[in-house]
């Protein structure tokens, strides 16, 4: 790869907001390294990406050699100490982290990196609660950061705490309704939850993520499953249950072509089609005390 293709894949891994350390670390190392001169003041942009591509990927001599290249030119800015604290984390001097994002959060409340960085330090040293406390009070000041609603929903999810990682996700469904992945794992988080209400929501939410993107396996299993459940429950009613017969038919006959679409072997389309309708017929709906 020349100077200008690794020069662009880099800056689109960062308008993306994504980290790819690894291919971030292979590109600095192919060709970057030495020919960074090139890159005139815009260095200062990928030396911060690559080094905290190099924590992520513990190659400390990249990091370090990174750090005091910003520490040189940038000496005494904020930007850098949060660089400096990144780096006492991945050392796991974390009481010495926490003071330097204490002095820079007293110089800015509003520093939104400093206090995310504050949450992550928690969580690295393996102390949800408080992590879920501190991004509690951060959302109470920023609750249009998704990004955190989604962090604290897995925190919530990893404390087996189903009505509030719901609450979570509700908020995600709301900023963005047509995202089938957020009904989709709204829907997982309420069928753990468990009870007839509960699955009766988790049913029409997977049943959205499905009309959304009808290739969401997960969606189309947890259709089925949810259907199959209600139908199979003396509680429910005749009409819901002759709708949930009626989606675990669809989710079957949907899960069935999905798989003989990706199959490449043209002579065995049918036959895996025809085994997988059979695997998930034999589910068969009957009536149950499932509650």
């Amino acid at each position: 790869m020349n100077f200008e293709d690794a020069y662009q894949e880099l800056k689109e891994i960062r308008d993306k907001g994504g980290r790819e350390s690894e291919r971030v670390i292979e590109l600095w190392n192919a060709c970057m390294r030495d020919l960074s001169y090139k890159l005139g003041d815009e260095i200062w942009i990928i030396y911060e990406q690559v080094f905290i591509a190099a924590l992520d990927s513990a190659e400390t001599v990249i990091a370090y050699e990174c750090f005091d290249a910003l520490e040189a030119k940038f000496k005494g800015s904020s930007r850098v100490k949060r660089l400096y604290a990144m780096l006492l984390e991945y050392q796991e001097l974390y009481d010495d982290a926490k003071r330097i994002y204490e002095g820079l959060h007293k110089e800015d409340p509003t520093n939104v990196l400093t206090i995310k960085r504050s949450i992550a330090m928690l969580k690295a040293q393996g102390k949800p609660i408080e992590a879920i406390r501190e991004l509690n009070k951060y959302l109470e000041k920023f609750m249009s950061d998704y990004e955190a609603w989604g962090e604290l929903c897995n925190l919530y999810l990893a404390e087996c705490d189903y009505k509030k990682a719901a609450f979570c996700m509700e908020e995600l469904i709301l900023s963005n309704p047509h995202n089938h992945l957020y009904h989709q794992i709204y829907a997982e988080i309420k069928y753990t939850e468990g009870g007839i209400e509960n699955l009766e929501i988790a049913r029409s939410y997977f049943a959205e993520a499905c009309k959304l993107n009808e290739k969401n396996m997960r969606a189309l299993l947890g259709l089925h499953l949810t259907s199959l459940n209600l139908a199979q429950n003396n509680k429910v009613s005749k009409e819901l249950k002759k709708e949930c017969q009626r989606s675990v038919a669809w989710a079957t006959e949907t899960i069935a072509k999905l798989y003989e679409s990706v199959t490449v072997d043209i002579d065995s389309v049918s036959e895996v089609g025809s085994q997988i309708t059979n695997l998930i017929d034999r589910l068969e709906i009957t009536s149950g005390t499932i509650d």
